[in-house]
């Protein structure tokens, strides 16, 4: 059986944590430009998230992860297509172009909607209700309290973002209105015990090399490393957990928003712990009609736009169609 080896960190590169407890808004926005300018990945402390309530969710995530097979694919992913919502098991997910074995199982749940929102009975893909594991009764409240507090954070960020980047603060507002924001929870087992899963499988990984799709991406997790990330030279940096606090990175819908000034940072996940890592990230998108074309401060000096203007949800459903072979089916 083989295993990917490690890779050596960097040793004289670390992302920067920013307090937004402290500083005005201007000063925080110039942190989050040059950390989106540099390695595209910076923590956050100082969020107003109460520790407790993220210690609910990997709470309620360890017990999800223990149910049986039976009762997770009971809402397995593919029942909610072209939604996004449930249960997704142990190597169906690949992210990876390489195609490499992803050894993790993940739940989905994304904006709570109810059925007889417009959007909802129009049947515009990622709008629906989510849904919930028969038994675990506190399990939903947990997810929704949380994924509106990290929603707050995350509109927060948006508008730090349009300041670093000399725009108004609500420049992105209008495609961000009911912007699809979808919450994982992860975990991912230690990668030698994968073949007690599958014996075929022998060689994995917990998340391949990948870019993330949308807006920015924020990340809690339960304190085991695996985190790695890429630097401009190929350099893969180890990224420890930040107590108290969420790592935060720019996603490709953002590159394309920036011309390239911030790029959508290639990572991956390796656990070799020796035990389970549960984290929990937050994807922040855009609205589904939103019109993704560069900013106008990042076509200054005559630089012409790399990119076509896209929809902001077709592009997402194009890139999950890429990942999820049950979209493909």
């Amino acid at each position: 059986m083989s295993f990917i080896s490690p890779a050596a960190p960097s040793t004289n590169e670390a992302i920067a944590t920013i307090n937004l407890s402290q500083g005005t808004d201007e000063q925080n926005a110039a942190k989050i430009d040059a950390s989106c300018r540099s390695l595209g990945f910076y923590a956050i402390t100082g969020h107003g998230i109460p520790q407790g309530l993220i210690d609910d969710v990997l709470k309620a995530s360890h017990c999800f992860f223990a149910m049986s097979a039976g009762e997770k694919n009971a809402i397995h992913i593919s029942k909610s297509h072209p939604h996004q919502r449930g249960y997704a098991p142990f190597f169906e997910e690949t992210i990876d172009p390489s195609g490499q074995s992803e050894f993790k199982e993940a739940f989905d749940m994304g904006r709570p909607l109810s059925v007889d929102d417009p959007d909802v009975v129009a049947g515009i893909p990622f709008h629906a209700p989510n849904v919930w594991p028969q038994r675990l009764p506190s399990f939903r409240q947990a997810l929704e309290t949380y994924h509106a507090h990290v929603l707050t954070l995350s509109e927060r960020l948006v508008k730090l973002t349009a300041l670093g980047l000399n725009l108004p603060a609500d420049y992105f507002e209008p495609h961000m209105n009911k912007a699809i924001a979808n919450l994982r929870l992860l975990r991912y087992p230690p990668e030698q015990t994968s073949t007690k899963f599958d014996p075929s499988r022998t060689s994995v990984t917990g998340v391949g090399p990948h870019t993330d799709y949308g807006f920015l991406t924020i990340l809690a997790d339960d304190g085991v490393p695996g985190l790695e990330i890429q630097n401009k030279d190929g350099a893969w940096i180890a990224v420890p957990p930040v107590s108290g606090g969420f790592i935060v990175n720019t996603g490709e819908l953002l590159q394309r928003w920036t011309n390239n000034r911030y790029q959508a940072t290639v990572h991956k996940v390796s656990n070799r712990s020796g035990q389970d890592r549960y984290s929990i990230p937050f994807f922040l998108n855009t609205n589904f009609r939103a019109n993704v074309a560069p900013v106008p401060t990042c076509l200054e000096n005559g630089s012409g736009s790399l990119f076509e203007p896209v929809s902001g949800g077709v592009y997402l459903a194009e890139r999950f169609n890429q990942t999820f072979a049950y979209r493909s089916v």
